[in-house]
């Protein structure tokens, strides 16, 4: 258990120091101080790795969404965006490796992790919104699964800009979702 932590708390810092590209199952191996041979042991490639590391920070986002949206949680659709964009964008700030999985990476694990994250996310977004009155109960689910992939570009795009993230990509893409999700909004909400 502690050679395969340290192989991911190795593969975190290079992920967040050196990017996507420097994380290699060698260059992870070596930060950690195990022989390559040994990596293997544990991990039979970099994919893995990075799917593994994905497991962990979807939990913790799903926490720190799961967090903003409890309570008496958003009373607006406004609310409702920067109750989601907010964690994110505090997540990604405080966990550069994150950054460099969701969005340089993108290998098929990744991928599928992202995209499963998206929807558990999207599917409780619109169950809440739907309960508080914020959207019409017919309400396509696809309205939430494409805020949260339009979110995600945008995302991408603000961190590409930026390592700490690009506040005015974020603000526009706080506009650009809230705005879309109007849309559904019932009559004089």
């Amino acid at each position: 258990m502690e050679r395969r932590r340290a192989i991911l708390e190795a593969a975190e810092a290079l992920l967040g120091e050196k990017g996507y590209e420097a994380a290699t199952l060698k260059a992870i191996g070596e930060r950690a101080g195990i022989p390559i041979a040994s990596v293997y042991h544990y991990f039979s490639d970099r994919y893995q790795v990075e799917a593994e590391l994905m497991q962990r920070h979807a939990q913790g986002l799903d926490a720190c969404i799961g967090y903003a949206l409890g309570g008496p949680g958003p009373r607006t659709l406004h609310e409702a965006a920067d109750a989601v964009i907010d964690p994110l964008l505090g997540y990604f700030r405080r966990h550069p490796s994150s950054i460099e999985l969701w969005f340089s990476g993108r290998s098929a694990p990744v991928v599928e992790l992202v995209r499963a994250f998206d929807a558990a996310q999207a599917e409780r977004l619109w169950r809440l919104l739907v309960e508080r009155g914020l959207l019409r109960p017919d309400t396509p689910r696809l309205a939430l699964q494409l805020a949260f992939e339009v979110g995600n570009r945008l995302f991408d795009i603000a961190f590409r800009g930026s390592a700490a993230g690009d506040d005015a990509t974020i603000a526009e893409a706080r506009r650009l979702i809230t705005a879309y999700l109007t849309t559904y909004a019932p009559d004089g909400a």
